[in-house]
């Protein structure tokens, strides 16, 4: 990749421009590429994604610098105390990590701003969206973080106000960060473990999942027999309690909305007189007296028949208007009437019967009762429907009798015989993994100028003593030199070993691993010479699958990055502080900051000429 060269804008803030891709056939604007093609893929394998822009404000000795950040690797060099781990920790609160409010400037806020180029398949937006994040114009991911003096913090993303924990989460699939922590992460056993699985492969990670779930089943049922068995009596009582509930409920069987139907019907048997009245009355008005109780003297025209003269009327005229009306008038008189067959019907069907009415009024009344014992406030009928259906579900945890109890008992076994079945063949899949990783790592490690050095596993397994990760207990061992024990890696080796134990350990899985952003933060420490160079070597290497960032201070690993960015620390009179500004640098200015790294001198001819040679080096090797 193209080196940038650094621009000042106005506020005084460091960026840097952006710089011709190789991947991008360049314009011809000043050798720049187009801001946007459909057509230039990441080079990170799989499409993995990376993160295209970060601007750090008021961060440490960082007040306002914004990166783009190219694919490949990136390193980050300057001198010691300049500010250059800030990179990392605007990094890490970026996606999620704490917030220190000691790190906030005199400003009293801090905040970093990253942007995501992912892939239209990465399982990042489906739960971006989830959080209702929005992509950018550009189709990227935007995330913003602040945190102030009092060490509160905000995070945003795609536009909308998140809780950390959604960024956090995110982070898991898009960012890992190693430095000198992960050295004691490494020493610990359920990592070491996990290492072994992940190299397993996917068939031992699935078949991993299957004995989790039923370990966790074993340990309910087993729990839910313990709280059986101890606490008899209690859920005994419990139990009465809701058998007398349900007892009462299903002897009055009541029937959904019957509460209201009651209600309905009640009020038609209380008011069947004055309801027959007004329906004699609207008959009599639509269809006349059909029955002759009234008499037909002294009635008006019913409607009907009105209807059925003006209909006459009209179409016996030749307007075609009139004839049209007529028709309509035509309808009416068939809609009239069929509004009389149901009134009549209705009249049928009315009940005056004062028993009923006392039978219905009785039965409504029992019904309240229950409601009122069983439903909360406002619920009805519905809300002891749904107490009896958890009254049932509850009495098949509560039940203590000895037929129950030997059920369960039997279901715990099983369980139990399923954990030990997955478990065996859990550590069967690590056995037969353990000496294909060892090897693997080996051979990074003698690259890694330790030629001498052995890794192995140690698997003790404990099948009577089943945990949420199996039965093993995985130990990642390292004999620093022939004839000496195998010991924990922790313990067997130097700080700058277990540097590069891990460094192996990620080159050995670059590429199966999903994370497309990679940050090392001076794992490089207490190394040099020859293993300086083949720790560029390796991390040129993850650069082909994911995007690398790393600080160092080795010239021989800043010598293999595609982007170059120094770190510089100047004091601000104006302000009263000391302030540090990021440039990238290439040419004659990124031999001038290898030599500075070699020798302390960024003129010394010697220190340059150092410089170019590694660039050389570096170069061949990227290629080769």
């Amino acid at each position: 990749m193209a080196p940038r060269t650094p621009t000042r804008e106005r506020t005084g803030r460091a960026r840097t421009a952006p710089a011709a891709d190789p991947a991008v056939p360049a314009d011809t604007d000043g050798g720049r590429p187009p801001a946007r093609r459909e057509d230039a893929a990441p080079r990170t394998a799989h499409g993995l994604g990376r993160l295209t822009e970060l601007r750090i404000r008021g961060l440490g000795a960082i007040d306002d610098v914004t990166l783009e950040l190219g694919r490949g690797l990136t390193v980050v060099t300057g001198e010691t105390g300049a500010g250059k781990t800030m990179v990392v920790t605007g990094l890490t609160l970026l996606f999620g990590g704490r917030a220190d409010p000691g790190r906030v400037r005199a400003t009293g806020r801090a905040g970093v701003e990253g942007r995501l180029e992912l892939p239209p398949d990465s399982p990042v937006w489906e739960r971006a969206a989830d959080a209702g994040a929005e992509p950018d114009d550009d189709g990227s991911l935007i995330l913003a973080r602040t945190v102030n003096a009092e060490g509160r913090s905000r995070a945003h993303l795609g536009g909308r106000s998140v809780p950390v924990g959604v960024v956090s989460e995110l982070a898991e699939g898009l960012l890992a960060v190693h430095g000198q922590s992960d050295q004691l992460r490494l020493s610990r056993p359920a990592e070491q473990r996990h290492a072994l699985d992940r190299y397993a492969g996917p068939a031992h990670l699935q078949l991993l999942e299957t004995y989790r779930a039923a370990y966790a089943r074993w340990r309910e049922l087993a729990a839910d027999l313990d709280r059986r068995r101890g606490q008899a009596r209690e859920l005994a009582q419990a139990a009465e309690v809701l058998r007398h509930g349900l007892d009462e409920i299903e002897a009055l069987a009541p029937e959904p909305g019957e509460d209201e139907a009651l209600d309905a019907q009640a009020k038609r048997l209380g008011d069947a007189d004055a309801l027959r009245a007004a329906v004699d009355e609207a008959r009599t008005a639509l269809v006349g007296d059909v029955t002759g109780d009234l008499g037909a003297e002294g009635l008006p025209q019913d409607a009907t028949a009105a209807l059925a003269t003006a209909e006459r009327a009209l179409a016996g005229t030749d307007d075609p208007a009139l004839v049209l009306l007529a028709r309509d008038l035509a309808d009416a008189v068939a809609v009239v009437s069929d509004v009389s067959v149901q009134l009549a019907g209705y009249v049928a069907d009315l009940d005056a019967d004062p028993a009923r009415l006392a039978e219905v009024l009785d039965r409504r009344a029992a019904i309240t009762a229950v409601v009122r014992k069983y439903a909360d406030p406002g619920e009805g009928l519905a809300g002891v429907l749904r107490w009896a259906e958890d009254a049932r579900a509850k009495l098949d945890a509560l039940d203590v009798s000895d037929e129950a109890l030997e059920a369960l008992e039997a279901a715990r076994d099983t369980a139990r015989a399923e954990v030990d079945d997955l478990a065996a063949r859990v550590s069967a899949g690590r056995r037969a993994a353990a000496d294909g990783f060892a090897a693997e790592v080996g051979r990074e490690l003698a690259g890694l100028a330790m030629k001498s050095a052995r890794v192995s596993f140690s698997i003790d397994s404990h099948p009577d003593q089943p945990g949420p990760d199996g039965v093993d207990e995985v130990a990642l061992l390292m004999a620093a030199h022939p004839g000496a024990p195998p010991r924990p890696v922790h313990r067997g080796a130097s700080g700058g070993e277990l540097s590069r134990v891990m460094l192996a350990i990620e080159v050995v899985f670059a590429g199966a691993d999903p994370v497309p952003v990679m940050v090392f933060d001076e794992v490089d420490a207490g190394v040099g010479g020859q293993a300086a160079g083949e720790i560029g070597r390796r991390l040129a290497r993850l650069a082909r699958d994911h995007q690398v960032v790393v600080v160092t201070h080795l010239a021989q690993v800043a010598a293999f990055a595609d982007t170059h960015l120094v770190v510089d620390k100047s004091p601000d009179t104006a302000a009263g502080v000391t302030a540090t500004d990021i440039r990238a640098v290439d040419g004659e200015d990124r031999v001038r900051e290898l030599a500075r790294m070699l020798s302390g001198l960024a003129d010394s001819e010697t220190g340059q000429a150092h410089a170019r040679e590694l660039l050389a080096v570096a170069a061949a090797a990227r290629t080769a």
